[in-house]
């Protein structure tokens, strides 16, 4: 398990840093792009909700309907955004309902509306731990 997670973190790693290499295009009008992903609470407890802020950057304000999230090979799992802020940081809510303990290597992207249609923003990814 231990190998596993250290696999994991290398491959959180490089996609970190390859990321971070790679130029942005200019965002169109309208678009949205997500940046990172921030676990709210001291810790995530085994079977309890928890906070999630997803930071993005946007030409607009857009119209950011719901997140969802890919965990460890499972989902999409979509939840409302709770609101979203569009200050100097700009980032959406969600809170995810209770998951059994452990590792889970976790996707994630928005949903939201342009030109009256629904788009589906970048895949982002992080690590979270649930602990038991």
């Amino acid at each position: 398990m231990k190998s596993l997670l250290g696999v994991l973190a290398s491959v959180g790693m490089l996609l970190v840093f390859s990321c971070a290499a790679v130029p942005k295009k200019p965002l169109a009008s309208g678009e949205v792009r997500l940046l990172s992903i921030d676990v709210l609470g001291a810790g995530i407890k085994g079977n309890s909700s928890f906070t999630v802020n997803i930071f993005f950057e946007a030409a607009d304000s857009p119209d950011i309907k719901r997140a969802c999230f890919y965990g460890s090979g499972e989902g999409p799992y979509c939840f409302d955004v709770k609101y979203a802020t569009f200050g100097t940081k700009r980032a959406l809510q969600v809170q995810i309902p209770g998951i059994k303990p452990g590792s889970y290597w976790g996707q994630c992207y928005a949903e939201y509306i342009r030109d009256g249609e629904i788009q589906k923003t970048n895949v982002i990814a992080t690590q979270i731990l649930v602990g038991p």
